[in-house]
């Protein structure tokens, strides 16, 4: 069993006078020939060595040849790293350092190091790393109807330039943070310096700077997890994610802060309450009116994925409350299994045939998730488990879980939908309203990343100006 307080192995060297001696330190640091793709070149001029350490499939490869062409015709190697730099090397991304830890870092996230027989403790680090990429095509869980086609994508240099590219303001601040001690992911924060609030930015400054851990293989999530602390009772996300260019932006513009991660597609968002959940890029791609109107309808939607079941269900329970006008509503029959089973159930197999839909190959997805999910329901009614009733409010639910894109918020209101159930079921009328105000409260004393707003903003403390541009699309002035 492995102990929590084991030593971890690191790589430690350093540089000295010796240019023969500095190679074989770095060899070993990269354990050069214990692995295929680290790769050494040497080149031997008229007065000097060259050494180049480089990973196979990162280097750009005509680059360095074009460069070691350049080199071997040279006729006076400089004496130190820096003049070689500014009189002999014709790229733009390099730098001269004596830190160990940085040429190890470069190498290993791609980059190239270049130790020479005149350069001493120094080596010279060229940025040459190129990653496979996907095309910055539309993300699939967040598209438009009208607007921009292109999203982020897992390299974090082609989404800073997707942010740059739409907002030409030197303001804009990139400020960059290397973190976890065996990925060594790069993230980069992003603000405006005359919009941000300066204090957040200086928080969340100190908080990255401050996290130890071992890897953000994870990614986003990781990364949260480290940047807040979730009260594992409290399922509301506190942080939101988007993998569109054009609504980061515009979050930018209004005074947010962005936490980009290599190897992630998703743009972290601080701060966020829960009205910026439901805001949509495809409310500011219309007028303001047809704007409003889906906004309008989406929050309707989010209201009814977590009230429309156990409303029902508490109809059932006091069916001499309901209102003539409502006996459509009632089942005939209640089926085989009690009416609160069959929500669970229902609950739990729409989660099955989701997780079953994601590993099921992409040819046969949408067929088998459809015929699945009607074999099943048809099969479960004629034998008696469920109601169609039962199949009809759960296949609503499902599906209007969809008009917002945050499956964390989904997920909490899936969760606090099943406490309504189970408290309805039972304590009845006082169950439905003791899960509601529950609920109430857990939204209430949810506070955002930054700690200074109510995740009920701007409903609490009420700002009627803000509340109005959250509810409603206004027209830009």
């Amino acid at each position: 069993m492995k102990k929590k307080d084991q030593a971890r192995p690191s790589v430690v060297g350093a540089l000295s006078e010796d240019y023969a001696a500095n190679v074989q330190v770095v060899e070993r640091a990269l354990r050069v020939g214990q692995s295929f793709d680290m790769l050494t070149k040497r080149l031997v001029l008229e007065d000097g060595e060259l050494t180049l350490f480089f990973i196979d499939g990162f280097a750009k490869d005509t680059v360095l040849q074009k460069l070691m062409m350049h080199f071997l015709s040279l006729k006076k190697l400089p004496k130190s790293a820096r003049e070689f730099m500014e009189c002999c090397l014709p790229y733009i991304e390099t730098d001269v350092t004596d830190d160990f830890e940085s040429m190890m870092h470069m190498v290993m996230s791609g980059g190239t190091l270049i130790l020479g027989s005149g350069f001493g403790r120094e080596g010279i680090l060229l940025d040459t790393r190129t990653y496979p990429a996907r095309t910055t095509a539309e993300p699939e869980g967040d598209r438009v109807m009208r607007g921009s086609r292109d999203g982020f994508v897992e390299t974090l240099i082609f989404n800073t330039a997707l942010i740059r590219r739409r907002i030409r303001n030197p303001a804009l601040t990139m400020q960059y943070f290397k973190i976890g001690r065996d990925s060594g992911t790069d993230v980069v924060m992003c603000y405006m310096n005359d919009r941000a609030d300066t204090s957040f930015v200086r928080s969340l400054e100190k908080k990255l700077g401050a996290i130890d851990t071992d890897s953000l293989v994870m990614g986003h999530e990781s990364l949260k997890e480290c940047l807040i602390k979730q009260r594992w009772y409290n399922p509301f996300p506190k942080i939101r994610s988007t993998e569109r260019p054009d609504s980061a932006s515009a979050q930018l513009l209004e005074g947010s802060v962005l936490i980009i991660i290599d190897n992630s597609p998703e743009v972290l968002v601080l701060p966020s309450t829960i009205f910026d959940f439901m805001q949509e890029s495809n409310d500011f791609y219309f007028p303001p009116l047809t704007g409003s109107y889906i906004r309008i309808v989406r929050y309707l939607v989010f209201f009814l994925t977590l009230l429309l079941t156990p409303t029902w269900y508490l109809m059932l329970e006091y069916p001499e409350f309901v209102p003539s006008w409502l006996e459509f509503a009632m089942p005939r029959e209640t089926g085989s299994l009690p009416v609160i089973v069959q929500l669970l159930l229902v609950e739990f197999i729409i989660d099955a045939l989701r997780l079953a839909s994601l590993n099921t190959p992409n040819m046969l997805n949408n067929s088998l998730s459809v015929v699945g999910g009607l074999i099943l329901g048809d099969f479960a009614v004629d034998i008696g488990w469920l109601i169609p009733e039962v199949i009809l409010y759960m296949a609503f639910v499902a599906i209007a879980n969809f008009t917002q894109r945050s499956y964390e918020l989904g997920y909490g209101i899936k969760f606090m939908r099943i406490l309504l159930l189970i408290l309805t079921a039972l304590f009845g009328i006082w169950g439905y309203a003791g899960g509601f105000v529950f609920i109430i409260i857990l939204l209430a004393t949810n506070s955002t990343a930054n700690g200074k707003r109510n995740y009920l903003y701007p409903l609490i403390p009420f700002n009627f100006k803000a509340l109005r541009t959250l509810l409603v699309r206004v027209k830009k002035s």
